[in-house]
């Protein structure tokens, strides 16, 4: 999909809904429309242009800029089509002479008070106001000099209505004298995004925008999403790379590479440039909205911090050497398999990255399997959401997600519970933030207060702070509400689920034990508000739950999926729009790192590696013999290695030294390998372990698709050219080859096509039909040849839904005299996972080191003071951040980030991990806190070993 630069459509005002339309007639043109459309979009769906400023189709109809007048028989004046809606019969003129003696009139008095400085101004091509100068006629401007916004000086003196640019945001520019106050982006910021950081200021002539009481943007309460600037209608609000570079030529739509979301954007070119990155809006998981991450902070993938060659090294104590690609793979093929030969064909393995298309990460599992012939395949995903893929599978039948991000368009009431959407999923925020202001109640189940609990024009129904680890207890506490007060949908759950298995469950959380009384000393929940959250929940109509790493991140992460799920069950809230059970995933591709058979006992589509039938498919495609044996985990390896069994690791695009659980083993277990090697964009952490260094490519380099939060597959396009040389799902192709395998792909199309003839739920998929569809959801197959949206609607994949006991089993992590408190973590919104893109871009303006939220009380009785260094140590180890006192944390809880690598938090998280998945616990960790004089011994050494790790020879040497 490259096209030249051809706009999305706009028309004017958003489509209506209705079902029943109305036909008219417009300057002679019959139409027909849905009920409620406005003349404008009417006019602009039957090709006609009615002049415009003030309105765009992603807004709500505002009618203040007077542009678009109309005459309608029968009615006197001139209507603004933008707010008339379509009647039966209407007859509509939008071209007569009396129109356009008021269109000229009209723009006369805007460009009375606008520069004209067209030929050089940013939004020169691209300028709406300029366009409607030209859509009206307007020759000349009658209106002689005076009072204006846009003079430095007016008559020999200082201007006292100009305001000089604002500059601040590192991303756009404010330039003030350009504002015509058509309001589009203080509607966007309200209606689109949902943050209300703009407003207009000032009344009359003194109109004009502000993002706050005298603050300017970096310093407002702006989250630079850029639904303003999309909104601007001229160059007020413009991207910086616009002003430097000028208008882009040519663009590619492509898919963000940072969360789980997966919008779709138009990447804009200048020859091989990419000059920015516009939200689509025909993707369907964005619907043409973005975020700060996804819209700017694209830089990493042109930083001087790449590194475009590969390197070697004999020993992780030597400098880097740059070689050549033969070299470099024929020094990895041959040390892999002298460790093969001497240590069992066990003793290697590799982990595959959820940033990585699914093209790549099928290949890497491939690799594993079939070239070095066991079942030592594990990825981060792992560490995130396995117990997603455990607890759905199990009571559902499917490791996913049941809806389309449009499903939220048509809730009821939410629950939110272990996840911080604004920071972690800020587009589906916005959404969710959107059916909130409409009416839509909100439950938040979280020890933090995050946003979403109170924020401009959305507050929580219920805010269940539970102490961290006391999910499953809260869980069933809801259910056993559910179950007592006789709310249950029994006609759902008779036809729908196992009878028999409703009966067992509901005998257990019926349970006096497991009353909201009964629980609240331990879970720190009120009974009465837990009492009301339950039948809110049951009795507010569609009711739907998000979750996020704050369920699955804990030794009861499986139980506690499976706990939502009941309740989901217990209530109907499955198989239509507007309810079921919602994994928001963490990372672009984790959903589809799952699906591709990345875990060390499935192969793709989630099949055992113990059935024969499975293991049959891929072996007459691959002509091997595979293992039915599982394989290592990622925790299983750095024991073995550490013991000595396990000698060597190909890591494609993660960075385990960092993102793992207690990094000290992650440490030691990398430096006892033989053969570690690097796959990624930066030499990250776990690259001062490694052996060889195998450049990647960002994923404006690549072809390829990602599978978002909803299942929803969406092509990954090349932007440009891969600056190493290589996209990585052909680095891996070469391992492959000097291996000994005979791959020969010449296009990831081929390696999908290879995935659709293996694995059931993708076996219609294809890159033609992704072309054709936009996009589609899995499973999509015969029974469902353009995808799944909703899952589970007329039964579930397994049958009848399963409800699954779900006794409550405190964590072994505990509090004590000598740990207090509980640490968990989190995301923050300009900062993605370990930090490795988003350090490299100006986001780090907003959040520049990870910093330790402690509660006013805690922090007193500690004697820390705001933005004072602190120690944090736990059972695992120490570090040292700085302090955010805050009340957002409960007393006993504190909570910091892990985007920063000065900080290593998980150096503080300790090993315990998901009973059924080893997923770890980063949720629950007894810590203690101290003030402290500055970063540790600790940090310290690990800061000199990582300089020395990597260092490079010159290339003469």
């Amino acid at each position: 999909m490259k096209d030249f630069i051809l706009p999305d459509a706009d028309f004017g005002t958003p489509a209506s809904k209705s079902k029943t339309t109305v036909t008219l007639v417009i300057d002679g043109t019959s139409v027909t429309v849905p009920e409620g459309t406005s003349v404008m979009r009417a006019s602009a769906e039957a090709g006609i242009k009615v002049p415009r400023l003030c309105a765009t189709d992603s807004i709500e109809a505002f009618g203040s800029c007077r542009l678009c007048l109309v005459e309608i028989e029968g009615r006197r004046g001139t209507p603004a089509s933008c707010t008339t809606p379509v009647a039966e019969g209407m007859v509509v003129h939008t071209q007569t002479g009396k129109l356009a003696r008021l269109r000229r009139g009209v723009m006369e008095l805007y460009i009375s008070d606008h520069p004209l400085d067209c030929l050089t101004c940013a939004a020169n091509g691209d300028c709406e106001l300029q366009d409607m100068a030209g859509a009206v006629g307007l020759r000349e401007v009658r209106y002689q000099p005076g009072e204006n916004h846009f003079a430095t000086r007016c008559n020999g003196e200082e201007n006292p209505r100009y305001t000089p640019k604002d500059t601040s945001n590192p991303y756009f520019t404010y330039d003030p004298a350009k504002c015509i106050v058509c309001s589009r982006c203080v509607r966007a910021c309200e209606e689109v995004q949902g943050t209300f950081a703009l407003t207009i200021e000032g009344r009359g002539f003194d109109s004009r925008v502000a993002s706050g009481a005298g603050q300017d943007f970096l310093s407002s309460d702006c989250v630079s999403c850029g639904a303003c600037v999309q909104a601007c209608p001229t160059a007020t609000l413009q991207e910086n790379a616009i002003i430097d570079m000028g208008q882009p030529d040519h663009s590619v739509v492509t898919t963000c590479a940072y969360c789980g979301v997966g919008c779709s954007f138009r990447a804009e070119m200048k020859g091989d440039t990419l000059v920015r990155m516009v939200p689509w809006k025909q993707g369907k998981a964005n619907r043409g909205h973005s975020c700060v991450k996804g819209r700017f902070a694209y830089g990493y993938a042109s930083h001087a911090d790449r590194i475009l060659n590969p390197m070697i090294r004999e020993r992780i104590e030597d400098p880097w050497r740059e070689v050549n690609w033969d070299e470099a793979m024929t020094f990895t093929a041959t040390r892999l398999r002298r460790i093969q030969d001497q240590h069992g064909p066990g003793s290697i393995g590799g982990i595959t990255s959820s940033r990585c298309t699914n093209e790549e990460t099928y290949l890497v599992q491939k690799l594993i399997r079939q070239v070095f012939g066991n079942n030592n395949v594990d990825t981060c995903a792992r560490v995130c959401h396995s117990p997603t893929g455990y607890g759905l599978k199990t009571t559902f039948g499917t490791s996913a997600g049941t809806q389309d991000f449009d499903s939220i368009a048509q809730t009821d009431v939410v629950i939110v519970i272990g996840a911080n959407p604004t920071d972690g999923h800020p587009v589906f925020a916005s959404r969710l933030k959107k059916r909130l202001r409409a009416g839509a109640r909100l439950i938040v189940i979280d020890p933090r207060r995050i946003d979403l609990v109170r924020s401009p024009h959305v507050q929580a129904a219920h805010h269940l702070a539970l102490t961290p680890g006391t999910n499953v207890a809260v869980l069933t506490a809801l259910a056993h509400v559910i179950v007592t007060e006789g709310l249950a949908d029994e006609d759902f759950i008779r036809s729908r689920c196992d009878w028999d298995g409703f009966q067992d469950w509901a005998a257990f959380v019926a349970d006096d034990r497991h009353s909201p009384e009964a629980t609240a000393l331990l879970t720190g929940v009120p009974a009465a508000e837990l009492r009301a959250a339950a039948r809110l929940f049951a009795t507010g109509g569609n009711g739907a739950i998000y979750y996020g790493l704050g369920v699955t991140e804990h030794s009861q992460g499986s139980t506690t999926v499976m706990a939502i799920a009941n309740l989901a069950m217990a209530t109907g809230n499955i198989g239509r729009p507007g309810v079921g059970v919602n994994p928001l995933r963490g990372q672009n591709n984790v959903q589809g790192a799952c699906d591709m058979g990345s875990f060390p006992h499935e192969l793709p589509g989630y099949r055992h590696v113990q059935d024969d039938a499975t293991r049959a498919i891929f072996e007459n495609l691959w002509g091997v013999t595979l293992s039915n044996e599982p394989g290592l985990r990622i925790p299983n390896m750095l024991d073995a290695a550490v013991e000595g069994t396990f000698r060597g690791l190909y890591v494609q695009g993660e960075d385990i030294l960092q993102s793992d659980p207690n990094t000290k083993h992650v440490a030691a277990g990398l430096a006892a390998m033989d053969c570690v090697i690097v796959h990624d964009l930066f030499l990250n952490e776990t690259a001062n372990y490694a052996h060889v260094f195998l450049p990647g490519s960002s994923f404006l380099e690549k072809d390829g698709t990602f599978t978002n939060a909803e299942r929803r597959i969406n092509r990954v396009r090349r932007v440009m050219a891969p600056k190493n040389g290589y996209a990585d799902w052909e680095v891996t192709q070469m391992l492959a080859r000097a291996m000994g395998a005979g791959w020969h792909y010449a296009h990831p199309s081929q390696v999908m096509d290879e995935i659709s003839a293996t694995t059931p739920s993708f076996s219609n998929v294809s890159y033609e039909l992704l072309e054709r569809e936009g996009s589609v959801q899995w499973p999509c197959n015969d029974a469902a040849p353009a995808g799944t949206p909703v899952m589970h609607v007329d039964g579930f994949v397994r049958g009848k839904g399963n409800f699954v006991v779900t006794e409550y089993v405190p964590t072994d992590e505990r509090t004590g005299p000598r740990f207090p408190l509980l640490l968990t973590t989190g995301r923050i919104l300009s900062q993605y996972n370990v930090g490795a893109q988003t350090r490299r871009t100006e986001n780090v303006v907003w959040h520049d080191e990870d910093v330790l939220e402690i509660h006013p009380h805690d922090a007193e009785q500690r004697g820390i003071r705001d933005g004072g260094w602190v120690r944090l140590a736990s059972r695992s180890g120490e570090t040292t951040l700085r302090a955010k006192i805050t009340d957002r944390v409960a007393p006993g809880v504190v909570y910091t980030t892990f985007h920063h690598p000065d900080t290593q938090a998980n150096v503080i998280t300790t090993d315990y991990s998901d009973w059924a998945t080893n997923c770890p616990e980063y949720k629950v960790t007894a810590v203690q806190i101290s003030p402290s004089n500055g970063p540790s011994d600790w940090q310290k050494d690990y800061a000199e070993q990582a300089a020395r790790a990597r260092r490079i020879l010159p290339a003469a040497e």
